[in-house]
């Protein structure tokens, strides 16, 4: 059965590990991933890492966000940034996307990642960062476009992964 998530202790605090397979189609004519495409990972990532699961379906504790149309609730993006450290190549295994929270806010959370090389099966430590983003997400009502305030529960389960947010290198 394919990884769905595991959490990691280190010392900044916890992160969330979301595999993130690779398409053919996310490369460029570079053989690349395309800057582009590093949005669609990262929206997978947040996906699987944040919205709750459908019956029959397995996710991460912090999978706790309804997702349905029913719900009446929308999380939009409200700010998303990215600076890239290397390309990234194809390759079959998955791809380690690190999440973690640099903010949980009154409706909004500040989402941290590191876009990593794939989890090395003999167990090596040694991985080459990608790309390193942040993503401002605001839950919002779906009827009148006003800011909704974070559940309880999403305080409870998400806050155990906050941790120092990104500082991007190139700042002016």
């Amino acid at each position: 059965m394919t990884e769905i998530a595991r959490t990691e202790a280190t010392a900044t605090g916890r992160r969330l590990h979301i595999p993130i397979h690779l398409r053919w189609g996310d490369l460029d004519a570079f053989n690349h991933v395309n800057n582009t495409s590093m949005l669609k990972l990262l929206e997978e990532a947040r996906v699987r890492a944040f919205w709750a699961p459908l019956e029959g379906e397995q996710a991460p504790e912090t999978a706790v966000l309804d997702s349905s149309l029913q719900s009446g609730v929308l999380t939009l993006i409200a700010r998303q940034e990215i600076e890239y450290l290397a390309p990234v190549p194809y390759q079959r295994d998955p791809l380690d996307v690190q999440m973690w929270f640099g903010k949980v806010g009154g409706s909004s959370v500040h989402v941290n990642y590191e876009v990593c090389s794939p989890v090395s099966l003999s167990g090596a430590r040694s991985q080459l960062v990608y790309a390193r983003a942040t993503a401002v997400i605001a839950k919002v009502d779906a009827a009148t476009g006003r800011p909704l305030r974070l559940s309880a529960i999403e305080r409870a389960v998400w806050s155990p992964y906050l941790g120092e947010s990104i500082v991007f290198a190139h700042r002016s």
